[in-house]
């Protein structure tokens, strides 16, 4: 694809990375084959390829209209494209660079900005968000059935997690919202790994991976909170800690992008692509070890939604499916795997009809093989599906530890 980026676009920090990507692309139209919302709505410029002609007309100086915005507002993220794109465009660092122009040039209406700032007030700040739950719980019955979705059906209170007692030690990211909405995903995932002889080193200092406040206008700040997390892990890398893990593949997928987001930090960009390079996701720590000495042989029928952070963002498509089968579980088959549930970090809550028709779709295709339970690799999936009140949602690693001996 030719390009004439306008002058004041060549003045951006990341024009020439997003130079190099409008370029790479071959205007082939894979990508609308595993579109999530091209498929809804049918729009060209609500398919990756109409997206990048937009981000292109902004960059050569064309007008930024409220239209653009929303076009650019109603992507996913989900990263299918990539996976199906023969041309290997960079289609999510454009996508971030192209929002950020737009959202610079078209205000947002009241509303939309009221909403954007309230879940950057509140989502990644873990004890706010926790109280927020717990209240809702108690008024439950007084909410309106959309806040009362948004509300986890039961609360598995988190078990106490094992004393540092191993020579191998791990970090973990504790996340934003996932001590409110199932605190028992990582106190499961800390004793699965301590039955492996692996310890997990507390670390209350890291806070949330950023992506929240990225992905709502707010590039600046998530960079912050990535400085600030890259800070708090630092001493630890030092003493030989030898990952960091994470429970949800949202955080992960963004942590591992941290060597790329900073690399043009002088102070931080050396430490950041450390950090992104021993950020793991929990199925990449445990494949790799001798599940055998968990004594698990479990029959039980699951279905398993692998969330796009895992299989497109981080490549993990298929690890924790073969996890489970190495374990005994027997998992159903799941039509149209790669497309997204609608979760989306919150685009639940500023796609919300979006949302909600790609959720009853994965939901349909989760229970065709009639599983007991659905498990998942993200919080974000979890509480979104689980939301719909059907057949039961839970993180994997839950599973695994139930049928712990």
């Amino acid at each position: 694809m030719q390009t004439t980026l306008s002058e004041e676009a060549r003045r951006l920090p990341r024009a020439e990375e997003a130079d190099s990507i409008l370029r790479t692309c071959v205007h082939c139209g894979f990508c609308n084959a595993t579109c999530p919302t091209y498929q809804l709505l049918g729009d060209e410029l609500d398919g990756p390829r109409g997206r990048i002609y937009l981000i292109k007309q902004v960059l050569e100086g064309n007008e930024v209209t409220q239209k653009t915005q929303l076009h650019l507002d109603r992507c996913l993220s989900c990263r299918n494209c990539e996976t199906t794109c023969p041309s290997g465009v960079d289609y999510h660092n454009l996508l971030d660079i192209g929002r950020a122009v737009v959202d610079a040039a078209v205000p947002r209406p009241l509303g939309q900005r009221l909403l954007r700032e309230g879940l950057r007030k509140v989502v990644p700040h873990p004890d706010l968000f926790k109280g927020l739950v717990n209240s809702g719980q108690v008024f439950r019955a007084l909410l309106p059935d959309a806040l009362q979705s948004k509300l986890p059906r039961s609360v598995a209170p988190g078990k106490p997690r094992p004393t540092t007692r191993h020579a191998r030690q791990v970090l973990m990211l504790e996340g934003c919202v996932q001590p409110g909405l199932s605190p028992n995903t990582n106190a499961a995932a800390a004793r699965v790994l301590d039955r492996l002889g692996i310890s997990v080193t507390p670390c209350r200092e890291a806070g949330c991976c950023g992506a929240v406040d990225y992905h709502l206008d707010a590039q600046a700040a998530g960079l912050d909170r990535a400085r600030h997390n890259i800070d708090a892990w630092w001493p630890m890398i030092e003493q030989g800690a030898e990952a960091i893990v994470q429970t949800a593949s949202g955080c992960g997928a963004f942590i591992k992008d941290y060597g790329h987001l900073l690399g043009n930090d002088p102070a931080y960009a050396d430490k950041a692509r450390t950090v992104s390079a021993l950020a793991k996701d929990l199925v990449e720590v445990l494949r790799a070890e001798p599940l055998e000495k968990l004594g698990i042989h479990n029959a039980r029928r699951v279905a398993f939604h692998c969330p796009c952070t895992l299989q497109h963002a981080q490549k993990l498509g298929g690890a924790v499916e073969a996890l489970l089968e190495r374990l005994g579980f027997n998992l159903t088959y799941v039509p149209d795997g790669h497309l997204c549930c609608g979760s989306a970090g919150t685009y639940s809550l500023t796609q919300p009809e979006l949302s909600r028709q790609l959720r009853d779709n994965k939901m349909n295709a989760l229970e065709s093989g009639y599983p007991e339970v659905i498990v998942t690799a993200n919080i974000g999936c979890q509480s979104h599906l689980d939301g719909a009140g059907r057949t039961p949602v839970r993180h994997w690693i839950e599973l695994v530890e139930d049928a712990l001996p």
